[in-house]
């Protein structure tokens, strides 16, 4: 098995950071990149000696401050007060399965040699990486337009030997960091500052991770929605090829023919039927589903050209003999894309919801609340106002980021995206979901045995192993447990990549 990924001009894919992710892959640059990083910085410091005039962030301040021209004895200086002036984020740290993965993404952006940073300094945040020396970052500070420039500063930050980082369990100093290595700090160069500080990676990390987490759950989505169906006694018509061909939109016609295949075998689903139709909530599961699935992918597009990207400014070109002042940093694509995310995700959790409510409503032959005995016991009553009190919150959550802006720079920065907002806002959406897909795994796994006949081999398997981390409810008992393992249980499950993409 290839333990280590190797950084190259080649295309990175979700599929291929699921799996650096999922087999703990070290990282390496390719010669190819390494030969690309050198060729530039030679160049930049070849401009620098050979050119006078004024070029953003190489010889001048920054944002509005950019005409002020700085002489060469402060350059190093400068790209130092840049890192440590931006170092402002406030809030919770941001977790750090998502700062390996800005480190990643970094690193991927330096790669293309158009950024001018020193090759030491792209193999500093690759020892970072394969070390697990994971900075600490916060999630207040970044407008998601001049690039994510707080939470970059703080992730930098070790590299001069400030900040903090959290190494094998403990949170260290960057000074401790480097006397531990036995590192020098990195002497940072013309224009590397800005190079490190002027990217999307903080919103592009928050994407990733979230769209992984997303995928997982619409795939989990029509897992437990079978279940659902199963344990309401519900029809199998509404998932038949035909409907959904005279309709055929992807994430439909896909949703459909899962659930087809996750019923096959099901004595349960064979039995004659007293109702006519189901409601909503089971009989539209393809439709509601499927425009979620078809919302992940338009997302995954944005991110996965988003992080073959060069995002910071200037842009060097050494081939043309240009750099060139631009916006790469600006995030709006990613903002629209997140706040579209979220509420495709939510919608997840919308419908789960009244599944639950519908299971417990005591119908179909199902006691009232899923428990024998109501009255003496509550049994599932409160864990629907759960999943209705998170599913409250997301709509709130999902109101946009990126419609909002606010002039920053004394009006230099006059547009900008709050994508790291609406990064940070939908991985709230995302984690809510996965609670309310608990609580209907909870309920519709205790409906179902109350069934005399069978369901399918796959979904009996599935409900068999969430059997050994959530057993059924007989009695009433303390149901907060049960709803954190069934939370771990979608949690630590793994899904087959040919499933989840």
């Amino acid at each position: 098995m290839d333990t280590t990924h190797i950084i190259s001009s080649k295309p990175i894919g979700l599929e291929d950071i699921h799996s650096i992710l999922l087999l703990d892959k070290k990282l390496s640059l390719s010669e190819e990149s390494k030969e690309k990083i050198q060729k530039c910085r030679m160049y930049l410091d070849e401009k620098m000696k050979t050119h006078s005039d004024p070029i953003y962030g190489i010889n001048t301040g920054f944002g509005s401050l950019c005409n002020v021209k700085i002489g060469g004895e402060n350059l190093q200086q400068l790209q130092e007060n840049l890192v440590m002036s931006h170092a402002c984020g406030t809030g919770d740290e941001v977790p750090q399965e998502i700062v390996k993965l800005m480190l990643l993404l970094k690193i991927q952006s330096l790669s293309y040699g158009h950024s001018g940073v020193q090759l030491a300094t792209v193999e500093r945040l690759i020892e970072f990486y394969n070390n697990n020396i994971l900075p600490v970052v916060y999630t207040q500070g970044s407008l998601g337009a001049s690039g994510d420039l707080a939470p970059l500063a703080h992730l930098s930050l070790p590299l001069i030997g400030l900040g903090e980082v959290y190494f094998e369990g403990e949170k260290i100093s960057g000074e401790t960091l480097l006397t531990k290595f036995g590192w020098e700090k990195i002497n940072l160069q013309s224009k590397e500052g800005l190079a490190l500080l002027n990217g999307t990676q903080f919103m592009s990390a928050y994407g990733v991770h979230n769209l992984l987490k997303a995928y997982k759950l619409s795939y989990l989505a029509d897992v437990i929605g079978s279940v659902s169906l199963e344990a309401f006694d519900g029809r199998i018509e509404p998932f038949n090829e035909l409907i959904h061909l005279v309709r055929p939109h992807n994430g439909q016609l896909a949703t459909a023919k899962r659930i087809e295949e996750l019923l096959e075998g099901s004595e349960l689903i064979e039995q004659p039927k007293e109702h006519v139709q189901d409601p909503y909530s089971f009989r539209c599961m393809p439709q509601v589903h499927g425009a979620t699935k078809d919302t992940l992918e338009f997302v995954k597009k944005t991110f996965v050209t988003e992080i073959n990207s060069v995002t910071d400014n200037p842009n060097v070109f050494v081939n043309e003999d240009i750099i060139v002042s631009g916006g790469n940093f600006h995030g709006q694509p990613l903002a629209l894309a997140l706040d579209y995310l979220a509420i495709a995700v939510a919608e997840l959790g919308n419908i789960s919801e009244r599944r639950t409510y519908q299971l417990v409503s005591g119908l179909r032959g199902l006691p009232a609340f899923l428990v024998s005995n109501p009255g003496l016991n509550s049994g599932f009553m409160i864990p629907q106002y759960t999943a209705a009190s998170i599913v409250s919150a997301n709509k709130q959550f999902c109101t946009p980021s990126s419609i909002d802006s606010i002039v920053s720079s004394n009006g230099q920065e006059d547009h900008v995206s709050m994508g790291a907002n609406a990064a940070v806002k939908a991985k709230k959406v995302i984690d809510n979901v996965c609670s309310v897909l608990a609580i209907e795994l909870m309920n519709a796994s205790q409906g179902l045995s109350f069934r005399k006949h069978n369901t399918s081999e796959f979904l009996a398997s599935f409900v068999g192993m969430f059997r050994q981390d959530v057993p059924v409810v007989n009695d009433d008992r303390v149901l907060h447990n049960d709803i954190k393992n069934a939370e771990s249980f979608i949690n630590n499950l793994t899904i087959e990549v040919e499933e989840l993409f």
